[in-house]
């Protein structure tokens, strides 16, 4: 059994905890948290953990997953756990990803363990189709659209607005634009064009809506470069109608082949998520399995899913892959 620990216990640390309960070849050691652990009730009554604790169990744990943020969590998190442990993480800051490949890579060299970060479904599994299209299609062009889905980060920022009590903010994609990317028209797409922003907000008692609205919609570099709509509705709207983390996307490569560049050929990638972080966990979950094995066979190192043998997530030996998958 591969011996996993969580650290973290927010919506993707329970999203793994329930991954690991349903992979019938590991085991979940414990969660570690910077709360007390008095406070944290697991759903599968594993014990909980105070941080500091995760040393001193290093010879109990094969791989940790690594569920906190990217914006003050796993920078420092993820470098300073990668030194003693195999760990895989969830970064998703797209244009800091090289530098945190770095900084893991060098505390994984040393430690001489196995990381893999930056696993989700973007990056990720995204991240990998994209390189697939480019590989298979270098005349071509590349589409990314997300949604329909809440953003956890938009949704946070109009949080911050004073007056506003609670908020969800769906990404959702242009359809005309999928259509004309999915016809093989190859468009030149603006920001504005591919998406627009809906935002379900519950206001405090006595709050200036306009003054809310007109916050939201000129926001830079969240709203303002995009048509967004702002709906204001009660607080009990809002847990009924609204209290899912849905989310999603499609990754497109259009291209051609032929001497003259005479057959035009679309690649399509959908995922249609109820829950965006009980997903992101089960990719995380699936990367464990190749850590451990990587780390089996004596590497070392830091690595992303392109370094990752699609072998190495499934739990069926080669033979069995080939006999009934290939």
């Amino acid at each position: 059994m591969i011996k996993i620990g969580i650290v973290g216990y927010g919506n993707l640390g329970r999203g793994v905890e329930c991954a690991v309960s349903k992979s019938n070849d590991m085991e979940l050691v414990g969660v570690f948290s910077r709360r007390n652990p008095e406070t944290v009730k697991t759903h599968t009554n594993v014990p909980v953990y105070e941080m500091k604790k995760v040393y001193d169990m290093k010879d109990q744990i094969d791989v940790l997953v690594l569920c906190g943020g990217s914006a003050n969590d796993l920078p420092k998190q993820t470098a300073e756990l990668a030194e003693h442990f195999n760990v895989i993480d969830s970064f998703d800051t797209h244009a800091k990803i090289p530098e945190h490949f770095e900084d893991v890579n060098k505390a994984s060299v040393n430690g001489k363990h196995i990381s893999i970060i930056s696993v989700g479904w973007d990056p990720g599994l995204f991240s990998l189709n994209r390189l697939y299209g480019q590989a298979i299609l270098p005349n071509g062009n590349d589409y990314t659209f997300w949604g329909k889905g809440v953003s956890q980060g938009h949704s946070d920022a109009i949080r911050r607005i004073e007056g506003v009590k609670d908020a969800r903010q769906y990404t959702i994609p242009v359809e005309a634009s999928l259509e004309s990317v999915r016809n093989g028209e190859n468009p030149d797409l603006t920001t504005r064009q591919k998406h627009t922003r809906e935002c379900f907000v519950v206001a405090e008692e006595g709050a200036d809506l306009e003054r809310i609205e007109n916050e939201i919609k000129t926001m830079p570099n969240y709203f303002s470069d995009y048509d967004t709509t702002v709906h204001f509705i009660s607080e009990e709207e809002l847990m009924r109608d609204h209290k899912g983390i849905p989310h999603g996307g499609i990754v497109f490569r259009t291209g051609t082949t032929g001497f003259d560049n005479e057959n035009k050929h679309v690649m399509e990638y959908k995922l249609t998520l109820d829950s965006n972080p009980e997903f992101t966990s089960s990719v995380l979950v699936a990367f464990a399995r190749a850590a451990y094995r990587l780390a089996s066979e004596g590497q070392y190192g830091c690595k992303t899913i392109f370094d990752i043998a699609p072998a190495y997530l499934h739990p069926a030996t080669g033979e069995e892959l080939r006999k009934n998958l290939l």
